[in-house]
């Protein structure tokens, strides 16, 4: 858990699919019942093609981190997909914000925003 902090606020070094773990959560679901008004997707965008999928899921309501490291090595692909993001949560009236040293994008769709105060931490 530490590790996905560190890694969200920019300080780790790097990031492989070792730092990710499946949660058994399948009693939790159980009691859960009915659909959740809204879910938190995960997407990897490493190309300009990759943003329409990401795009999709926001205009659906859903809240989604997007891993956007790949694009580092190019400026020009960075910043289209990072215009394209914005546009999308100025049009669905939610919010965007970087983390990580600008390595993962947060969007959210309508009446969902971002507060900027972090808890905790110097």
């Amino acid at each position: 858990m530490v590790k996905i902090i560190d890694t969200l606020l920019g300080k780790s070094s790097g990031s492989s699919d070792d730092d990710y773990m499946e949660l058994d959560l399948t009693s939790y679901e159980e009691h859960t019942g009915g659909s959740p008004a809204l879910l938190v997707k995960i997407a990897t965008i490493s190309d300009l093609k990759d943003t329409p999928r990401v795009k999709d899921e926001v205009y659906s309501g859903n809240i989604v981190i997007v891993d956007i490291s790949r694009l580092k090595m190019d400026k020009i692909s960075y910043e289209r997909v990072l215009k394209d993001l914005k546009e999308v949560a100025k049009d669905v009236n939610g919010d965007i914000i970087g983390l990580g040293d600008q390595r993962y994008v947060v969007l959210t769709p309508m009446s969902v925003k971002i507060s900027r105060d972090k808890i905790g931490g110097a």
